[in-house]
C-alpha cells in the first residue's frame, strides 16, 4: 500500500456509557486496561491508517481517553445508532475512507482492518464493506447478541440478524454461518449519505444500523476474517475475552 493510501483511511470507534445490558461498559478494564484503550491501541497498530480517533458524548469517556493521550470528537448524545455517530464525527475528519470500529471489540487486529480496507483500495465502485466471520459454536449461533450474516455468491451482504440464519431446519449438519464484526469501512462521502437515510423498520425491529442500507436498496461487501473477535455485550463476555487477551501476542506491543 503506498503512502497516499495510508492517508486516506481513518479509524472511528463510537462509545458511550449508556448501554441496557452493560452500562460504562467503554471504561470496564480488562487486565487493568479500559476496554476502549485496547481497541484504541490496537487499531493503532493498522500501518494503513492516518488516524484513529474516539466518537463519543460522555466527558468521562473524553477524559480517560485523552488522558492516555488519545484524540477524541465530542458528539450528540441523540443518536440512536452508533453508525450515525461516526458519520457526524467524520464530518470533521481528513480521510476518504472512514472505519467504523465498534468500542466492544477488545480483539481487533490490524490485519482484521487492513482486510475490511482492501475491497474499497481494489474497487472504485466499492462503497462499503463489513468484515465478518465463520461462527464455530451452536453457543454463537443462537445467540441474540451474536449479528448473524447471510451472503450472496457475488460476495454481497442479504441479511443480518439476530435469530439463527441460515436455518438448519433440513441441514443434515450444521450450516455454514458467520458473524458480523463490529468491523465496518465507508467511503466517507456514502457514510454521511447513509446517515441522512430515515430508519428503517428491519432496522428497527432487529436494532441492527446495516440493515438500513439493505432496505434501501444498496450492496454491502463482506470481507471474511478467520481470526477470532469477539465483542462485549454483557459483564460475562468481559470475564471470557479477558482470558482470551491474556494468551494474545499483541499485549506486548500496547500494554505499557
Amino acid at each position: 500500500m503506498t503512502e497516499g493510501d495510508r492517508k486516506k483511511a481513518a479509524v472511528i470507534i463510537p462509545v458511550r456509557m449508556a448501554s441496557s445490558r452493560f452500562p460504562g461498559k467503554p471504561l470496564a478494564k480488562i487486565l487493568g486496561l479500559e476496554m476502549i484503550e485496547h481497541v484504541r491501541r490496537r487499531a493503532q497498530l493498522c500501518k494503513d491508517l492516518s488516524s484513529v480517533l474516539i466518537a463519543t458524548c460522555d466527558e468521562e469517556i473524553r477524559r480517560v481517553v485523552e488522558g492516555y493521550g488519545g484524540k477524541v470528537i465530542m458528539t450528540s448524545d441523540s443518536h440512536e445508532r452508533c453508525t450515525d455517530r461516526v458519520a457526524e464525527a467524520a464530518r470533521k475528519v481528513e480521510a476518504d475512507i472512514i472505519i467504523n470500529i465498534q468500542g466492544d471489540e477488545p480483539m481487533i487486529t490490524p490485519e482484521m482492518i487492513s482486510g475490511v480496507l482492501k475491497p474499497l483500495l481494489d474497487d472504485s465502485d466499492c462503497q462499503v464493506v463489513n468484515l465478518i466471520s465463520p461462527i464455530d459454536s451452536k453457543e454463537d449461533f443462537i445467540n441474540p447478541n451474536v449479528i448473524k450474516t447471510v451472503c450472496g455468491i457475488d460476495g454481497n451482504v442479504l441479511y443480518f440478524s439476530r435469530e439463527p440464519i441460515p436455518s438448519e431446519k433440513k441441514s443434515k449438519g450444521p450450516v455454514k454461518a458467520f458473524r458480523q464484526l463490529g468491523v465496518i469501512a465507508f467511503r466517507k462521502d456514502f457514510l454521511i449519505a447513509f446517515s441522512k437515510l430515515p430508519q428503517t423498520p428491519l432496522e428497527k425491529f432487529e436494532s441492527i444500523d446495516m440493515l438500513r442500507l439493505l432496505e434501501h436498496g444498496y450492496k454491502i461487501k463482506a470481507a471474511v476474517t478467520a481470526q477470532k473477535s469477539y465483542g462485549v455485550d454483557t459483564p460475562e463476555n468481559l470475564r471470557s475475552v479477558e482470558a482470551l487477551l491474556k494468551a494474545d501476542k499483541l499485549l506486548n506491543k500496547y500494554m505499557v
